[in-house]
C-alpha cells in the first residue's frame, strides 16, 4: 500500500488533456432548446473536444494562442481593446501553469442567457396580465453569467462545462419562470401544469384529488414550510450541477472527457448575485473596503466528517485497504495495542484509542493544507466529472465521496448603493494558493483608484494585475514575487465584475 501510495504523487502531478472554450456573450444566449444539448454551444463532439484553444470571448489569434500555451513566458491573456467587450465591463485575466500540465487546464465561460417560458402544452396561452413578455411575445426573462472551472486530469470536464452549465441552469429555470415574476409565495405543490403562474394555481378548482379535507385534519396538513423565490433559484443551480455532472458520466466515453474540474458559477437575477461553488476555486465581494466571502474552500480537510460518515456507513467503498479513523500519522505495526490520538465522523477534537489491527489501514484523508488529500489521490471533495477516477493502481473507486452539489451564497444587490470601485472577484485556486483576500482587495483598490471611475478598461487591468502579482517574476529559482516567496505555479483565471456604476443593472 505504501508503494502504491507513493506512486500515487508521481501519477497526480500529470494531467494531460485537450482544451477547448466557451462561446463569446455577443448575443443573449436563447434557453429554449433542452437543458445541456449544446445548442449554440460551440459544439462538443470528440474531434471538437480534442483541439486546444482558450476561452472564445478572447479572440485570440493563432500566434497568441501559440503565446497562451507557452509555459516558458507565461503571458497573460485579457480581452483587448477594440474587441467586443464582456457583459458589465467584467475584466478577465489568465495565465497558463509552469508545466503542471501539457495545457492550461482552466476554463472560463461569460454570458447572458434568455430563460423562456415553456410553451403550454394544450395551447393555453399565458396567464397573467403579460408582464415579462418581450418583443415577439415571448414570455421569460435574463440571466447573467460567469464561470470558471479548474480542470485537473485533464481538461474535458472544464471544457465540457464551461460549455454547457450555463445552458442546464437555464433549463432549470424555464419551469420558474411565471412563479419567480409573481410576488406571491411559491405554490407547494404544483397539481396542474408546472408552467402555470402561482395565482393561476391558487385559483384553480378543488378537484377529487385535492378537495378539502376533514377538519380535524386541518392543523396536520396547514403546517406548511415557508418557501422563498430566492430557494427556488438556488435549487435550479444545484439541480443544474447535478444534471451537468450526470451528462459528463454519460459522454465521456464518446465525447473523450477526460478528468475532472472544480466550478465556480455567478448568475446575476432579478437583482441577486448567487455564486455557486464546488471545488476549491474561491470568490470574494470587496464593498467599500469591506471583504465579504462569496464562497469556501471544500478540500479533505473541510469535508472531513461528511467523507467519515460516508465511509463508516459503507465500509465496502474503502475496499479493505483504507480506514475511516484518521490519526496525527501514520500507525507502525510496533505500535499494535498502545493507545493513540484519533478522531472519528462524530469528533471536532481528538481523543486516544486502542490501536487495532484495521487501525493499520492507509486513512481516508492523509495530510494537511494542500497537502491532504482523499485516498492518498485528490485534493478536492466537490466537483464535476471524476467518474473513473480510482486509487492508483486499484480497482477502488473514488466519485462516491465527490460530491457534485455546490454551496450556493446569495448577495442582494438591491440592499446596498454600489460604487463604480465595488466587485466581485471570482479567482481558480491558482490566485488564492499565494494571495490571501486582504492582499486581492488592496490590488483592487490599488488599481481602481488609477483609473477614472467610468474608464470600462479598469476592471480588465485589476484581473490582469491580480494574475501578475499571483504568477510571479521568472528568476533562477523560478517564479518569484516580490518578497521571493515561491509563486503560483498553477493556471490562474480570475474574474472582476463590477457591481456598481451607470447601466449595470439593466
Amino acid at each position: 500500500m505504501l508503494l502504491r501510495v507513493r506512486s500515487a504523487v508521481g501519477h497526480l502531478v500529470a494531467g494531460l488533456g485537450p482544451g477547448a472554450g466557451a462561446q463569446p456573450p455577443a448575443e443573449p444566449r436563447r434557453g429554449g432548446g433542452g437543458g445541456g444539448a449544446g445548442t449554440g454551444g460551440g459544439g462538443g463532439g470528440g474531434a471538437a473536444a480534442a483541439l486546444f484553444c482558450r476561452p472564445a470571448f478572447l479572440q485570440l489569434t493563432p500566434e497568441e494562442l501559440r503565446r497562451a500555451d507557452d509555459h516558458t513566458g507565461r503571458a497573460v491573456q485579457s480581452p483587448r481593446d477594440g474587441r467586443r467587450r464582456l457583459p458589465w465591463s467584467t475584466g478577465y485575466a489568465e495565465v497558463i501553469n509552469a508545466g503542471k500540465s501539457q495545457h492550461n487546464e482552466d476554463q472560463a465561460c461569460c454570458e447572458v442567457v434568455f430563460v423562456e417560458r415553456r410553451p403550454s402544452p394544450r395551447g393555453r396561452p399565458p396567464s397573467g396580465d403579460g408582464s415579462g413578455e418581450l418583443d415577439g411575445g415571448r414570455k421569460g426573462f435574463y440571466f447573467h453569467y460567469w464561470a470558471l472551472f479548474d480542470g485537473h486530469a485533464g481538461s474535458g470536464a472544464a471544457v465540457m462545462a464551461s460549455k454547457r452549465l450555463h445552458l442546464h441552469i437555464c433549463e432549470q429555470l424555464r419551469d420558474l419562470v411565471d412563479i419567480l415574476q409573481d410576488p406571491s409565495p411559491p405554490p407547494i405543490c404544483l397539481q396542474r401544469d408546472a408552467r402555470a403562474g402561482a395565482a393561476e394555481l391558487s385559483r384553480a378548482p378543488l378537484t377529487e384529488d385535492n378537495r378539502e379535507v376533514p377538519s380535524d385534519a386541518l392543523p396536520r396538513f396547514h403546517l406548511e414550510k415557508a418557501v422563498s423565490h430566492e430557494s427556488l433559484v438556488i435549487g435550479a443551480i444545484e439541480n443544474a450541477f447535478k444534471h451537468m455532472d450526470d451528462q459528463i458520466e454519460q459522454e465521456r466515453a464518446s465525447q473523450s472527457i477526460s478528468g475532472g474540474c472544480c466550478a465556480l458559477a455567478a448568475v446575476y437575477l432579478m437583482g441577486k448575485f448567487y455564486v455557486a461553488n464546488a471545488g476549491d476555486s474561491r470568490a470574494i465581494i470587496i464593498r467599500n473596503g469591506e471583504i465579504i466571502p462569496m464562497s469556501r474552500e471544500f478540500t479533505p480537510e473541510t469535508e472531513r466528517q461528511r467523507l467519515q460518515f460516508l465511509a463508516f456507513l459503507r465500509p465496502e467503498l474503502l475496499g479493505k485497504e483504507f480506514t475511516h479513523l484518521e490519526f496525527p500519522r501514520r500507525i507502525q505495526p510496533k505500535e499494535l495495542g498502545k493507545k493513540m490520538l484519533y478522531r472519528d465522523q462524530n469528533m471536532n477534537g481528538w481523543a486516544y484509542k486502542k490501536i487495532e489491527e484495521d487501525d493499520l489501514k492507509f486513512p481516508l484523508i492523509y495530510g494537511e493544507g494542500k497537502k491532504a488529500r482523499v485516498m492518498a489521490t485528490i485534493g478536492v471533495t466537490r466537483g464535476l466529472g471524476d467518474h473513473d477516477l480510482k486509487v492508483f493502481s486499484s480497482n477502488i473507486h473514488i466519485k462516491p465521496f465527490l460530491s457534485c452539489f455546490p454551496e450556493v451564497r446569495v448577495y442582494d444587490l438591491t440592499q446596498y448603493e454600489h460604487c463604480p470601485d465595488d466587485v466581485l472577484v471570482l479567482g481558480t485556486d491558482g490566485l488564492w494558493d499565494v494571495t490571501n483576500d486582504e492582499e486581492v482587495a488592496s490590488v483592487v483598490m490599488e488599481v481602481l483608484t488609477s483609473y477614472e471611475p467610468n474608464d470600462p478598461c479598469r476592471y480588465t487591468m485589476v484581473a490582469q494585475e491580480l494574475v501578475v502579482r499571483s504568477r510571479g517574476v521568472l528568476k533562477e529559482r523560478g517564479w518569484r514575487l516580490p518578497n521571493d516567496r515561491l509563486g503560483s505555479g498553477d493556471d490562474i483565471s480570475v474574474f472582476v465584475i463590477p457591481l456598481g456604476g451607470p447601466g449595470n443593472y439593466t
